[in-house]
């Protein structure tokens, strides 16, 4: 059974991969409609660029940020509409700060979004408040993600709601350590790491990245004796430039991450979250 293949699929894929229309319309029909696998089909031919994080979704929606006075603690909610008219509601945005300011005042640092879900809120559970309010402007809303960091916490929220980044350290305290965090928390937002060290890099992706490699390497007719390195350096390549540490800082390419973060004495990143409305 052949899979139709729409207009969105299409643009969903050049999205993600900043290939052509055409190419994405070819890659699509010959995976059948499996979107990572035409994904991973472009990239071995050379066609599509460093794939964008996958899983898109198409709601609409924005990203709140709360955070205490001194920096010790940061609360983020993605809350999802289907329409960007209802997400541009004041009632819609007055629930989304209404979630940021309960989680930054009541939730445990890394609650879960089941766990935030089942929360009170005053009287209600987090998730019935939001069905309620969801019957009442009469569209679907729902949470999509959640996350509270405690420590020397620093937060970038894009000007249009639409991406936001929680980064947390440790070792360090202080207004050095805070605005430290924040300048991460920025190149965070334009970067788009995966980890903060490459060795975190999930192994899937790890090894979806070696198949790739295998198979361009092969293509261009490489001689066998030397095609494990060249697989290799094209693996630490694409693992230097998705981990955090090893990114160029986006304000001044001239230093690393680590190198940036070095500055403030014993300051080391735990961990960081970025949201963008759309991605999963």
């Amino acid at each position: 059974m052949t899979t139709t293949i729409t207009t969105k699929d299409i643009a969903e894929l050049r999205a993600r991969t900043g290939a052509g229309m055409m190419d994405c319309k070819k890659a699509l029909e010959e995976a059948n409609g499996d979107m990572d696998l035409a994904g991973e089909s472009l990239r071995k031919k050379g066609i599509a660029k460093a794939e964008k994080r996958a899983g898109r979704d198409a709601a609409e929606g924005l990203v709140l940020i709360e955070s205490a006075a001194d920096g010790s603690a940061a609360a983020m909610v993605e809350l999802n509409s289907e329409t960007d008219f209802v997400a541009r509601n004041d009632s819609f945005q007055a629930l989304a700060r209404q979630l940021a300011t309960h989680a930054l005042a009541s939730s445990p640092v890394g609650v879960t979004r089941e766990q935030f879900l089942a929360e009170s809120l005053d009287g209600k559970t987090i998730e019935e408040t939001i069905k309620l309010a969801s019957g009442t402007i009469g569209e679907a809303i729902s949470l999509k993600r959640v996350a509270k960091f405690g420590g020397a916490v620093g937060e970038y929220r894009h000007f249009n709601a639409q991406v936001g980044v929680l980064v947390e350290l440790s070792g360090a305290a202080g207004a050095d350590a805070l605005a430290m965090a924040r300048e991460v928390a920025l190149h965070i937002a334009s970067a788009d790491p995966v980890a903060v060290n490459a060795s975190d890099i999930p192994a899937e992706m790890i090894e979806r990245e070696r198949r790739i490699a295998e198979d361009q390497v092969a293509a261009e007719g490489k001689p066998e004796a030397i095609r494990g390195k060249i697989v290799e350096g094209k693996v630490r390549k694409f693992a230097s430039e998705r981990a955090l540490m090893e990114q160029p800082f986006v304000k001044d390419e001239s230093q690393t991450i680590a190198q940036l973060v070095a500055k403030v004495p014993g300051a080391t990143v735990v961990r960081f979250v970025r949201f963008k409305v759309g991605e999963s």
